[in-house]
C-alpha cells in the first residue's frame, strides 16, 4: 500500500516536471523568436535596433522642446527676433558639438556619445523650470538660451549614433541597401519628432510643467537601452585614433562639398520654418485690433482670429505685439499639430523615397546629379509662397479660407520635395565617409547642417520682425509688424539658399552613373559602362575570338 500510494504521488510530480520544462522551452522559444523579429538576436543588427530606439525615442522630446518654449515665449510677448536668439546657443552647440562629436566617437564610441547625450537633455528640460514669470526679457532670454544650449548638445551627440550605425551595419558596396536603411531610419526619426512637436505644443494647454515632465520620461525610458545594450567599441576607429585635423577630413572632396550644400539646404528651410511659420500662424487679424473693438474678458468669443480681450483696456489687443499680426491667429495645440504634420510628412517621404520615388525615376543609387535635380525643384514651393504673400488678394484682403489652403499647399508640397533632397543627402554623407571613420566624417557633415540651422534660425528672426513694419491705427494703437509680408521675406531668404545647395553640389566628383528621369529618358548619359555594356562588350570579344580561331 505504500509504495504504491509513493508510486501515485511520483507520478504526477514527474508530469509536472515535464510540464515545467515544456512551459520553459516554448518560453525560451518565444523569447528567441520575438528577440529574432527584432534583430536583437544578430549581433551584427542590435546595436542598429538598439540605437533606432533610443535615438527615435530622443527625437521626440527634441521636437517638443522647440514648441514648448517657442509657444511659452510668444504667450509672454517675445518677439520673433527674441525667440529666434534663444535658439542661438542651441543651433552654435550643433556645430562645435559635431566637431567634438567626430573625434569622441572616434576615439571612445557610439555608446559614450548617446549616454552623454540623453544625460544632457535630461539637464536641459531640468533647467527650463527655472523659467520664472517675473524675469525681465533679457534675464530671461539668457538663461533659457543657456539652458537650450544643453539640448542643442543633446541632440547631436544622440544623431551621431544614429547616423553612423547604419554604415556599420550595411556592407561595402551595398550602396541600395545602404539608401534603402539610411532613409528608413532618417524618415521614422523625423516623423517622431513631429510627434514630438504636437505633444509639446498640446501638453502646453495642460501646463508648462506637465509638458517638461513628460519629456523627461521619455528620456528616463531611452537611456537604459543605451547604457546596457551597446559595445563601448561600437563606432570606434580601428586603425588609430581621430585627431582633431582629421575631424576636417581635407581629403575627402565630396563631403567637403556636400557639407558645404547641406548647410544651405538647410538654411533654405529654417529661414522660413521654425520660427516665422508658428509664429504667423498664431499672429491675430491686423483688422480685428484695437480701441473700436470693444469685448468682454467673461465672453471668450468676443475677440476673433486670435485676438485676445485686456480686461484693463476692454478692447481686443494683440498678446504679442512682437509676434506682428495678419495670420490666421490659431491655437496653440492647432500650431503644433501643423509643424508636426509637417515634419511627419516630411519624415514618411524620406523613408519610402527609395521605393516612390528614386526608385521609379531610376535615380537608385543617388549620385550628385540626383541631388543637383532635386535641389533645383526645392526652389519652387518658396518662391511661389514669396510671390502669392506678397501678391495675392487673398492675403491682402485677408480671405481666411484662402490664406490657408495656399499655405498649407506651399507647406505641403516644400515637405515632399525637400524630404526626397533630406534622404538623398543622408545617403550620399554615409556613402563618402570612409568606414574606418565614419564618425569623424558624419560629424563634418553634420556641423554643416548646424552652421545651416543658426544661419536660418537668426536670419529668419530678423527679417520676419523689421521686414514688414508695424500697423499704427489713428488711436495710436500699435497692432503690430506685418507678418505677412514678414514671412513673404523669409520665403525669398529661403528660395535663395535652395538655388546656393543644387548650385554648389555641382562641384561634387561623382556624375558617373549618369542621371535618368524613369527607363526612357536620359538626362545625362552615363559615362561608366553599364553592367549590360559589360556584357556585350565580352560577347563580342568572344565571338571575335572564335573567328580568330576558325581563321587559323
Amino acid at each position: 500500500m505504500m509504495s504504491e500510494e509513493k508510486k501515485d504521488e511520483a507520478v504526477p510530480a514527474s508530469s509536472t516536471q515535464k510540464e515545467s520544462d515544456l512551459v520553459a522551452s516554448t518560453t525560451s522559444q518565444q523569447t528567441t523568436t520575438t528577440a529574432a523579429c527584432w534583430g536583437l538576436a544578430d549581433p551584427k543588427l542590435r546595436p542598429f535596433v538598439i540605437i533606432s530606439i533610443t535615438y527615435l525615442l530622443f527625437t521626440i522630446t527634441d521636437g517638443a522642446i522647440r514648441m514648448i518654449v517657442l509657444l511659452h515665449a510668444y504667450n509672454k510677448s517675445f518677439s520673433a527676433l527674441e525667440v529666434a536668439v534663444m535658439f542661438t546657443l542651441y543651433e552654435l552647440a550643433g556645430v562645435f558639438t559635431n566637431l567634438a562629436a567626430g573625434v569622441m566617437g572616434a576615439k571612445w564610441g557610439i555608446r559614450f556619445c548617446t549616454v552623454l547625450g540623453l544625460s544632457l537633455q535630461i539637464l536641459s528640460y531640468g533647467l527650463l523650470f527655472g523659467w520664472q514669470d517675473d524675469w525681465t526679457k533679457h534675464q530671461a532670454i539668457i538663461y533659457v538660451t543657456v539652458a537650450q544650449m544643453f539640448a542643442g548638445v543633446a541632440k547631436d551627440l544622440t544623431k551621431l549614433g544614429g547616423k553612423t550605425v547604419t554604415k556599420l551595419v550595411t556592407p561595402e558596396g551595398k550602396d541600395t541597401k545602404l539608401f534603402h536603411i539610411v532613409s528608413l531610419l532618417t524618415g521614422w526619426k523625423n516623423s517622431l519628432k513631429g510627434v514630438g512637436y504636437f505633444l509639446g505644443s498640446a501638453l502646453l494647454e495642460v501646463s508648462y510643467e506637465a509638458a517638461l515632465w513628460s519629456m523627461i520620461a521619455l528620456v528616463l525610458i531611452a537611456l537604459p537601452f543605451a547604457i546596457f545594450g551597446l559595445s563601448k567599441d561600437l563606432g570606434t576607429a580601428k586603425t588609430k585614433n581621430a585627431t582633431w585635423r582629421e575631424i576636417f577630413v581635407t581629403d575627402n572632396w565630396n563631403l567637403n562639398v556636400l557639407s558645404f550644400a547641406r548647410m544651405f539646404l538647410f538654411a533654405s528651410r529654417d529661414f522660413w520654418f521654425e520660427v516665422p511659420l508658428p509664429f504667423y500662424l498664431r499672429s491675430p487679424n491686423c483688422n480685428a485690433l484695437g480701441p473700436e473693438f470693444t469685448c468682454s474678458p467673461e465672453d471668450l468669443d468676443s475677440c476673433t482670429s486670435g485676438a485676445y480681450c485686456d480686461p484693463e483696456v476692454d478692447y481686443c489687443t494683440n498678446i504679442n505685439v512682437g509676434g506682428g499680426c495678419g495670420g490666421p491667429g490659431v491655437q496653440r495645440a492647432v500650431v503644433g499639430a501643423f509643424l508636426g504634420g509637417y515634419i511627419i510628412l516630411y519624415g514618411q517621404v524620406q523613408s519610402w523615397t527609395p521605393q516612390l520615388v528614386t526608385g521609379p525615376l531610376q535615380h537608385t543609387p543617388p549620385n550628385k546629379l540626383t541631388e543637383v535635380f532635386w535641389g533645383m525643384i526645392n526652389c519652387y514651393p518658396t518662391m511661389i509662397g514669396a510671390i502669392v504673400f506678397y501678391a495675392s488678394e487673398v492675403f491682402m484682403t485677408y480671405q481666411i479660407e484662402g490664406m490657408m489652403g495656399w499655405l498649407i499647399s506651399i507647406v505641403v508640397t516644400f515637405a515632399i520635395i525637400f524630404a526626397i533632397n533630406s534622404s538623398i543627402h543622408s545617403f550620399l554623407v554615409v556613402k563618402y565617409a570612409a568606414s574606418d571613420k565614419v564618425a569623424v566624417s558624419v560629424g563634418l557633415y553634420y556641423m554643416a547642417n548646424a552652421c545651416g540651422r543658426l544661419v536660418g534660425t537668426l536670419g529668419s528672426g530678423f527679417l520676419y520682425t523689421y521686414a514688414g513694419g508695424d500697423f499704427f491705427y489713428a488711436e495710436g494703437y500699435n497692432a503690430g509688424m506685418d507678418s505677412r509680408i514678414g514671412l513673404a521675406s523669409c520665403f525669398v531668404a529661403g528660395t535663395i539658399c535652395s538655388f546656393l545647395a543644387a548650385i554648389i553640389t555641382i562641384w561634387i566628383k561623382d556624375q558617373d552613373s549618369g542621371l535618368k528621369c524613369g527607363p526612357c529618358w536620359t538626362i545625362v548619359p552615363s559615362s561608366s559602362p553599364t553592367e549590360q555594356e559589360d556584357d556585350e562588350f565580352m560577347e563580342n570579344e568572344e565571338e571575335k575570338k572564335e573567328e580568330r580561331q576558325f581563321a587559323e
